[in-house]
């Protein structure tokens, strides 16, 4: 029986963490990319299975990965095989698998899976669930918790957005308690109930590293805007998601804030 898009998605997205998961806490070889950025072989090796299955179930769809590159067709996957490579090779567990499907304009089927927990994150495009030991349960936002992620990787102020002033405001601090993570799984959370709001400034219009999260917290019914509350991939960029209207009202007040 062949495989609907979205259980490619989470085929993919399973197979790349079962590979991060293998590695992990090895000696792991590193490849430069830039000042301060790398690859590890864990990253390669998890793209490799991710596309093994992309190339057996979906042959004639274009890919994007960020560590082969690729092209942006019709139908796109993005591909992220290690979202935390630095907290990976530090041995630190918070980090995600992404792969997501763009038809068209829209994303319609992605998953983000945790190798650690053995959760995976997944849409259609309709739905969002949240899988672990092959059980499927509604993702369910909620802003209970407070915390709040703040990306702050690589430059954490811009002119859109200042991430140390939203750090030290005292109204945000009394509303929310933030967080630093430094992976998209963060994203994944607020989607799966777990975080009130994750924030970013950047153009992540084409990006492998958030189009699956992105995906998941719309389908679950999050707010979804750029940082300045405008359509998403619009204007300054930037990515604001919550829980719940009212989360993302006050986060947009603090912002527009005077400094």
């Amino acid at each position: 029986m062949s495989l609907t898009d979205h259980g490619v998605a989470l085929a993919a997205a399973e197979a790349g963490a079962a590979i991060v998961r293998a590695k992990f806490g090895g000696s792991l070889a590193r490849q430069a990319k830039g000042p301060g950025d790398f690859a590890t072989e864990a990253d390669l090796a998890a793209e490799q299975a991710i596309l093994g299955v992309l190339r057996e179930t979906r042959p004639d769809d274009a890919v994007l990965g960020e560590e082969t590159g690729g092209v942006i067709g019709d139908r796109t996957w993005f591909v992220d095989p290690l979202c935390g490579t630095l907290n990976y090779a530090a041995e630190t567990t918070m980090v995600a698998v992404n792969v997501a499907l763009r038809t068209g304009s829209a994303v319609t089927a992605a998953a983000s899976a945790d190798p650690f927990t053995g959760e995976t994150f997944w849409t259609d495009g309709h739905r969002a669930s949240v899988r672990r030991g092959g059980e499927d349960r509604p993702a369910v936002p909620s802003a209970e918790s407070r915390l709040v992620d703040i990306n702050l990787d690589p430059h954490p102020d811009s002119p859109e957005f200042s991430a140390t002033a939203l750090l030290a405001d005292v109204e945000f601090n009394r509303l929310f308690r933030p967080r630093v993570l430094s992976t998209t799984l963060a994203v994944a959370w607020v989607g799966a109930g777990r975080r009130a709001a994750y924030l970013t400034a950047g153009d992540l219009r084409d990006s492998v590293h958030f189009a699956a999260g992105i995906a998941f917290c719309r389908a679950a019914g999050c707010v979804v805007t750029g940082i300045q509350g405008q359509p998403l991939h619009t204007g300054v960029g930037g990515l604001l998601v919550a829980a719940d209207e009212a989360t993302h009202a006050s986060l947009l007040a603090l912002l527009r804030r005077p400094a």
